[in-house]
C-alpha cells in the first residue's frame, strides 16, 4: 500500500510540476478519440438525439473555422493554425513570469489549436458534433479554445494590474 501511495504522490507531483504538457496531451488526446469513436460509429450528417430538442450528436465535417467562416480554405486556415501555435510556443516562457490564469488560458488554447490543426492537416476538415440545437455544432478541442479564452479575459480583467499580477511575490 505505502509504494501505490508513493507512485500516486510522484504522479501527481509530475502533473502539477509539467501541468502545461498534461493538459495539451490530455485535450489532443481526449479530442483525437472522441473524433475517431464519431467518425467509426456514424456517418457524416447523421444526427443522434441524447435529449431530444435539446442535446444531439450530430456528426458534422467542418472546412472552415469556427462558425464555418472561411470555409474551404484550408491551406490559409493551415498557415495561420501553424504560425498562431508557433507563436504561442516562442511566447510562451514570457508568460511562466505572468499569471497562472493567463498561462493555463494559453494553454488550453494551444492543446484546442493543435487539436483542430491536426483533423485540418489529415483531411481537410474538423469534425464536430457536440449540437445543442442552438449553437454551432462543436467539439472538445471547441471546448478547450473557448475556456481558454475566457481563463485569459478573466486573467487580464481581474488579475493582472498595471503589470503587476495579484499575488506576485510570494
Amino acid at each position: 500500500m505505502k509504494k501505490f501511495l508513493l507512485f500516486v504522490e510522484i504522479v501527481f507531483a509530475v502533473i502539477f510540476i509539467h501541468w502545461n504538457k498534461v493538459l495539451i496531451f490530455g485535450v489532443v488526446a481526449l479530442d483525437q478519440l472522441t473524433k475517431a469513436l464519431v467518425m467509426r460509429s456514424m456517418v457524416p450528417g447523421q444526427s443522434i438525439p441524447i435529449i431530444q430538442d435539446v442535446f444531439h450528436l450530430t456528426y458534422v465535417l467542418n472546412p472552415g473555422a469556427a462558425f464555418g467562416i472561411l470555409s474551404n480554405q484550408r491551406m490559409f486556415l493551415l498557415i495561420t493554425g501553424a504560425v498562431l501555435i508557433a507563436a504561442t510556443a516562442y511566447f510562451y516562457p514570457l508568460l511562466k513570469k505572468s499569471d497562472a490564469w493567463l498561462r493555463l488560458g494559453a494553454t488550453a488554447i494551444l492543446s484546442g489549436a493543435v487539436a483542430n490543426l491536426i483533423d485540418r492537416a489529415q483531411t481537410g476538415y474538423v469534425v464536430d458534433f457536440f449540437d445543442f440545437r442552438v449553437w454551432p455544432v462543436f467539439n472538445i478541442a471547441d471546448i478547450a479554445i473557448v475556456v481558454g479564452m475566457g481563463f485569459m479575459i478573466y486573467a487580464i480583467l481581474f488579475r493582472i494590474d498595471s503589470g503587476k499580477v495579484e499575488g506576485a511575490g510570494r
